[in-house]
This record gives C-alpha cells, sequence and structure tokens, in this order.
C-alpha cells in the first residue's frame, strides 16, 4: 500500500542524494567557496537526508505516508524548477503544500537550542 506520487518522489530524492554525493566530493577538492548556491543547497538537502530522514528513531513507526510527506519537506528546499524528476500533477498537488508540522517543530527546537538547522540559501 502506497501513494500515486511515491514513485516520481523515489526518482527525485535518489537523483537529488546521488547530486549531494557527487557535490560534497567536489567540495573537497575545490572547497566551499567555489560551490554555487545550487551546490551548497544539494549539500543541505544530503545532510538532512542522512541525518533525518533515512535516520528515524527505532520507535518512530512512521507510516509509508508521514515517510512520504517527510519526502516532500525535503523537496521543498529546491525551487519547483529543480524537481524534474516529478510530473506537474503531482508537483500541483503536493509542493505546494505546508511542511509538516514535525518539521517546524524541530526547527523551533534547533533554534531554541542555538543550534540553528540548515537553511535554504537562495538560488535568485
Amino acid at each position: 500500500l502506497t501513494r500515486e506520487d511515491h514513485p516520481s518522489i523515489f526518482t527525485q530524492m535518489y537523483s537529488f542524494y546521488a547530486t549531494g554525493k557527487d557535490t560534497l566530493a567536489m567540495k573537497a577538492v575545490v572547497g566551499e567557496d567555489a560551490l554555487t548556491n545550487d551546490d551548497k543547497n544539494f549539500l543541505i538537502f544530503l545532510e538532512k537526508f542522512e541525518g533525518e530522514f533515512l535516520r528515524q528513531d527505532k520507535y518512530g513507526n512512521r507510516t509509508i505516508f508521514q515517510s512520504l510527506d517527510a519526502a516532500w519537506d525535503l523537496l521543498r528546499l529546491f525551487e519547483r524548477r529543480m524537481l524534474t524528476k516529478i510530473d506537474d500533477k503531482w508537483l500541483d498537488e503536493y509542493y505546494i503544500r505546508k511542511p509538516s508540522r514535525a518539521v517546524d517543530d524541530e526547527e523551533e527546537k534547533q533554534e531554541a537550542a542555538g543550534q540553528g538547522g540548515s537553511k535554504l540559501i537562495s538560488t535568485k
């Protein structure tokens, strides 16, 4: 049991993950100052994907639907034009939604603790 946007999300997430890994390797060679804003956003995505999306608490018991919503929260780090693997039908339905409350709560906790989460870098 899954949702109709699952295959598109999987493809886009895998593509961004691979790009993030490539960007991390490039950063080691050229340094962070040489990275573009898009490159830096891929590094933010990589950090959040590995650190939050994949590393679910063992008692988290996240459903497939919650995982798909969490994936959309990550994909919203990027401008819509960057989501080339997802059909406009799914972008129209899911991209404009507000991030889940869990993401908002986590960012508030980080800010209160003085840690501040990774922030999206403008690509305009």
